[in-house]
């Protein structure tokens, strides 16, 4: 375990006392939760706190000054605190006791809000936090923080937040309720505090009839012996409100669009769901039922072939087995028995060496 801090303006590495020391001296040890559901409750409630102040003030301000260059007060504030997020990011995701997940968790949201208030806080990357993802489309319109908390062996809660480019901060607070969702949302549109939780890995800006919207693909660590990958859609309104879904994905006249995309596969099961830049499509991994080895039914794993979403006019229309190659024939190798019979053991065509030979002793 490693921690990162600043001392006489320079970067040091620590240990694991440094990690425990870092957030007990930010939050009192005496706050230990004996049910994980009021941890949860009290850390939600930290992020709606912040919704309300931060809608109430999006209101009011009429027209946004998009972000500039960083002050170098500014510039050094923030990385003194970034080192804090980086400490507080790695015990979230690897503090061995529970509590200390929570609390670490809860301080950091307060942490990184702190840090945002700066002016112009929309142009530091926050390099150091390496167990959050942060995603920002091309356009640089907003940037979406996301990571996973780890509540036991079969449940775990994200937390996120969209930032939009202004220099002062206007910052969308995202709630995770897909623990009270019991089948998957595909059609509905979802908002920022009913969010769909899950841990973003990658982004994708493409224009439609509507105006502009956003891929999001993501994992949901979902249950111990099931996981989850998804896409989802986030546009913005003309009050610049996030929305979740988007009924993009076309499987044809027969079926209808659907708002978002997952994959329901076993644990076991390594899945790919991404853009191929290759390609220029959503390739994913076509899954089959298959019996699950913990005897808990019916699971889903990849046979090996893939199937696709291609963009089209702002539709993602689906392609199935992309790779659908087919020969007439059977692919054969040459026949090594049959070309051996044209040359001798080293090679070279039978017969040379006798004429060569022959024309010698002539």
């Amino acid at each position: 375990m490693f921690a990162v801090t600043k001392t006489n303006s320079k970067r040091t590495i620590g240990g694991k006392a440094l990690v425990k020391k870092t957030i007990f001296n930010m939050t009192c040890r005496s706050l230990y939760f004996n049910q994980n559901s009021l941890m949860l409750l009290r850390i939600i409630a930290v992020f709606l706190c912040f919704s309300a102040s931060f809608s109430l003030s999006a209101q009011k301000s009429s027209k946004p000054v998009p972000s500039g260059p960083l002050s170098p007060q500014a510039l050094e504030q923030l990385q003194g605190i970034e080192d804090t997020l980086g400490v507080l990011g790695y015990a979230i995701v690897n503090d061995s006791i529970e509590a200390e997940r929570f609390a670490a968790c809860k301080v950091f949201i307060t942490t990184l809000v702190r840090a945002l208030k700066t002016e112009n806080s929309f142009q530091y990357p926050f390099e150091q936090i390496k167990t959050v993802s942060i995603l920002t489309p091309p356009d640089s319109s907003f940037r979406i923080f996301t990571w996973q908390l780890f509540v036991n062996d079969s449940t775990y809660r994200y937390y996120g937040a969209i930032q939009m480019n202004e220099r002062q901060l206007k910052l969308f607070p995202l709630i995770d309720r897909s623990f009270e969702v019991k089948t998957f949302p595909a059609n509905d549109i979802m908002t920022a505090d009913k969010w769909y939780g899950a841990l973003y890995y990658n982004i994708r800006q493409f224009d439609t009839r509507k105006g502009r919207k956003y891929l999001l693909i993501g994992f949901d660590a979902f249950e111990f012996f099931e996981k989850r990958k998804i896409i989802d859609v986030i546009s913005f309104n003309k009050e610049g409100i996030p929305s979740f879904g988007d009924p993009v994905f076309d499987h044809g006249k027969d079926a209808p669009a659907r708002n978002r995309i997952y994959l329901q596969y076993s644990a076991d099961a390594k899945v790919r769901l991404n853009w191929d830049e290759q390609y220029q499509m959503i390739i994913m991994d076509h899954l089959i039922p298959w019996e699950s080895p913990y005897g808990k039914g019916t699971t889903a794993v990849p046979d090996g072939s893939y199937d696709a979403y291609r963009l089209d006019k702002g539709k993602w229309i689906y392609v199935d087995k992309v790779f659908d190659d087919k020969q007439k024939d059977v692919p054969f190798p040459d026949p090594i028995l049959e070309t051996r019979k044209e040359k001798d053991i080293i090679g070279q065509k039978k017969g040379i060496w006798g004429l060569e030979r022959r024309n010698k002793k002539q």
